[in-house]
C-alpha cells in the first residue's frame, strides 16, 4: 500500500481521483509547519503539494520513505530541489494543466483592448453614457506569438477561430510544428513588424529578458497592441510606457509584472495599458485540472515508475553511474555546443558511440545530449527525466547508434544535429578516459577542453586573422586562456575555438562577426 500525505488545498476532483486507486491510500492534512510536517512525513511514499507547504532540507532528512513531491501548479519556490535529488526524490509539477487559462486569459486581454471595455465600464459606473469609446475589430488582422509552446498553440486556434492571420516566432520549434498549426514561422523583427497583436508566450530566460527592449518597441506596426501572460520582464516596462506614451504602441495589456505587484509603476498612470494581478491560472477549471493531473501523475509514478514532468534526475545506481557519468557530461556538453552553433531549429539529434563509450547505457548518454541542447532553452530545469518530453514536444527527434570499433579514439562520442538545410556534427573524446574534450566540428578536427566560455569562429584561413580576432579581444581587455585553430579539406576555411575567463558582451562578440574575413562567430557558455 502506497502512502500519500496532502498538506495543501486540493481540488475534490483530485481527492475523489485517488480515493479511487487500488493500493493507494492517502491523508490530507493541511496548515502543516515545518515542525509538524518532519514529525509526520516519514512514513508517506509521496507528498502533493501547492504553494503553502514547505519542503525544506530538514523536512527531506525527515521523509525516509519519500519517493515523490508533486507540485499541483508550476512553480516549485517552495521545494529545495538540489536536496531531493541528492535524496533521491522526484520533484515534479504540471507545466501544462493551466495552458488554456493562459491563452483564453490572453485573447480576453487582446478583446478588451480592441473594445475598450475597461474604460467604457468606468464611464458607464462614473454615470457617464460615452458612446466615443471606439474600438477596433480583430478579425483579418494579424497576430503575432512570441514563443509557440503549449499555450502559444493554443492561442494560436484562438486566433484562426476569430478569423486572423497567425504568424509566431520561436527558434526551437520544428518546421513541422508550425505547419501543423497552419501557423506562418518568422523572424522576431518580421513578427514585431507585422503584427496587429502582439501576445508573449516564451519562458524568462537569459534569451528572452527583455525581449522586447526600445529599440524592437520602436519598429512596431502603428497601432498594435502588446498582451503579456507569460513572466514579467520579457518588456523592458520603461520603454513600454514610452511607447505606449508617444502612441507607438496603441495599447497593452500585462497580466505579469518585473516587479509583483508594480507599485509605484509609472505604467499605473496611463489610460492605454490594462492590469490583472497574474490571474493566468486562475479559473475554476484550471484548478481542477492542476490537482486531477498531479493526482495523476503520482500514481502513475508510484504504480509504473514513470514520471511524467519530472525537474530533477533519478536514483541512479553506483554502478551505472561509475560507468556511464564521464560519457553523460561530455554529452550534455557537446549538446551544448551544437545548441551553441545551430541558426535553425534543430529537428532531429543523433548520437553515436564508438569504442568504449559504447560499452555505457546508450540512452542516459543519448537523453544527457538533449539536456545539453535544450538546457538554456527553457525557465525550469531540463534534466534526463524530462529531456524526451520536452525534444518530442519540440518536434526534435532523437536516434541512437553504437559501435564498438573506433579508429582514431579508444572512446568516442558523436553527436549530430539537423538544423534544416544545416548539419552539424561534433565528436568528443575522453583522453586518458577521464579527461573531456571537444575533438572535431563537423570536417574541422580541433581538441579543446569543452568547459567555461568558448568562442567558436568559421573564417577565412589567411594571414592576420587570428591577429584580428585577438586584437578585438585584447582591446576589450579579455584574455584569451587556451585557443585551437583548424584548417580542412576545404580549400581556405578554418575554424578557432577560443576559451576566456568570462562571457564577451555582445557588442564585443558583434565586432569579431564584423570582421570581413569572418563568416561566423557565436559563443558558448558551458
Amino acid at each position: 500500500m502506497k502512502k500519500i500525505l496532502i498538506s495543501d488545498k486540493l481540488s475534490e476532483a483530485g481527492i475523489n481521483y485517488l480515493n479511487e486507486q487500488d493500493g493507494i491510500k492517502i491523508h490530507v492534512q493541511t496548515g502543516l509547519d515545518e515542525a509538524g510536517l518532519c514529525e509526520i512525513i516519514g512514513e508517506y511514499d509521496a507528498l502533493l503539494i501547492r504553494s503553502d507547504t514547505k519542503v525544506t532540507k530538514k523536512v527531506l532528512e525527515a521523509a525516509k520513505n519519500l519517493k515523490l513531491i508533486g507540485r499541483a501548479g508550476i512553480g516549485v519556490d517552495n521545494v529545495d530541489i538540489p536536496a531531493a535529488t541528492e535524496m533521491g526524490v522526484i520533484v515534479m509539477n504540471t507545466p501544462d494543466a493551466n495552458a488554456t487559462t493562459t491563452a483564453e486569459l490572453a485573447i480576453a486581454h487582446m478583446m478588451s483592448l480592441s473594445r475598450r471595455l475597461p474604460a467604457a465600464d468606468r464611464s458607464v459606473k462614473a454615470g457617464k453614457w460615452e458612446r466615443s469609446l471606439v474600438g477596433v475589430e480583430i478579425a483579418h488582422k494579424t497576430l503575432g506569438i512570441i514563443g509557440f509552446g503549449t499555450i502559444g498553440r493554443i492561442a494560436s486556434t484562438r486566433g484562426h477561430g476569430l478569423k486572423m492571420n497567425v504568424i509566431a516566432y520561436d527558434p526551437f520549434v520544428a518546421p513541422e510544428i508550425y505547419q501543423e498549426y497552419g501557423v506562418e514561422s518568422v523572424e522576431l523583427d518580421d513578427l514585431i513588424a507585422r503584427s496587429d497583436y502582439i501576445t508573449l508566450h516564451c519562458p524568462l530566460i537569459e534569451k528572452t529578458k527583455n525581449i522586447l527592449n526600445a529599440e524592437r518597441l520602436a519598429k512596431l506596426k502603428k497601432g498594435a497592441r502588446i498582451i503579456n501572460c507569460a513572466r514579467g520582464g520579457l518588456i523592458d516596462e520603461a520603454a513600454l510606457y514610452e511607447a505606449l506614451k508617444s502612441g507607438q504602441c496603441a495599447g497593452a495589456a500585462l497580466d505579469v509584472f518585473e516587479n509583483e505587484p508594480p507599485k509605484d509603476s509609472p505604467l499605473l498612470e496611463l489610460d492605454n495599458i490594462v492590469f490583472t494581478p497574474h490571474l493566468g491560472a486562475s479559473t475554476t477549471e484550471a484548478q481542477v485540472a492542476v490537482s486531477v493531473e498531479i493526482a495523476r501523475q503520482a500514481v502513475l509514478f508510484l504504480k509504473t515508475g514513470e514520471a511524467v514532468n519530472a525537474l530533477n534526475l533519478p536514483r541512479v545506481s553506483a554502478e551505472d553511474l561509475s560507468k556511464s557519468v564521464d560519457f553523460m557530461n561530455l554529452a550534455t556538453a557537446l549538446g551544448k555546443i551544437l545548441a551553441g552553433l545551430a541558426t535553425k531549429p534543430i529537428t532531429q539529434v543523433e548520437v553515436a558511440l564508438y569504442g568504449k563509450a559504447a560499452e555505457a547505457a546508450v540512452r542516459p548518454v543519448s537523453v544527457s545530449a538533449l539536456v545539453g541542447v535544450l538546457g538554456a532553452q527553457f525557465d525550469t530545469p531540463v534534466n534526463r527525466v524530462n529531456a524526451e518530453n520536452i525534444a518530442k514536444r519540440q518536434g526534435i527527434g532523437l536516434v541512437e547508434s553504437v559501435c564498438k570499433e573506433s579508429t582514431d579514439y579508444v572512446s568516442l562520442i558523436k553527436v549530430t544535429g539537423q538544423c534544416g538545410d544545416q548539419k552539424f556534427a561534433l565528436s568528443g573524446a575522453l583522453l586518458g578516459g577521464r579527461r573531456p574534450r571537444l575533438v572535431s566540428i563537423n570536417h574541422f578536427d580541433i581538441e579543446a577542453v569543452p568547459e567555461g566560455s568558448l568562442i567558436v569562429t568559421h573564417h577565412d584561413d589567411r594571414p592576420g586573422v587570428i591577429s584580428q580576432i585577438s586584437s578585438v579581444l585584447g582591446n576589450a581587455n579579455i584574455n584569451i586562456t587556451r585557443m585551437q585553430v583548424s584548417t580542412a579539406d576545404v580549400k581556405d576555411q578554418a575554424m578557432a575555438v577560443i576559451s576566456v575567463p568570462n562571457p564577451v558582451p555582445d557588442n564585443i562578440l558583434q565586432q569579431i562577426r564584423d570582421l570581413t574575413p569572418v563568416k561566423m562567430a557565436t559563443q558558448i557558455n558551458l
